[in-house]
């Protein structure tokens, strides 16, 4: 009983050394880029974009509501943020369709693409 509660008293204080140890190694918090990755800036990616199986630039998941980018297909003049013109050659991006993990989320629209 009385090495358990001494065993209780030591991981508390090595908790609380821990803890004082990580407050002064990062005195603000924990930074934002060691809590969530960072994503990648949706209003950047227009232009001609290629659906690939392996090795693409983004990983991309298909949604019907609070997309990160809402996507316009164009056939010509893929030239603001969320136009895509669909090719087989010479991509600006390669994306992969997935459902689990993207990097971001769109919603094909008709009108008013871009980020949300």
């Amino acid at each position: 009983m009385i090495e358990a509660k001494a065993s209780r008293v030591l991981q508390s204080r090595l908790l609380t050394v821990v803890s004082v140890g990580l407050l002064s190694v990062f005195p603000g918090g924990w930074p934002r880029h060691a809590i969530a990755a960072d994503k990648p800036d949706v209003s950047a990616i227009h232009g001609r974009i290629q659906v690939v199986t392996s090795f693409p630039d983004y990983r991309v998941k298909v949604v019907d509501s609070f997309a990160d980018l809402h996507v316009q297909v164009v056939e010509s003049f893929p030239d603001k943020p969320g136009r895509w013109q669909m090719v087989e050659s010479f991509p600006d991006y390669k994306i992969q369709f997935v459902d689990s993990f993207p990097d971001f989320t769109i919603r094909y629209v008709d009108n008013f693409p871009g980020p949300q």
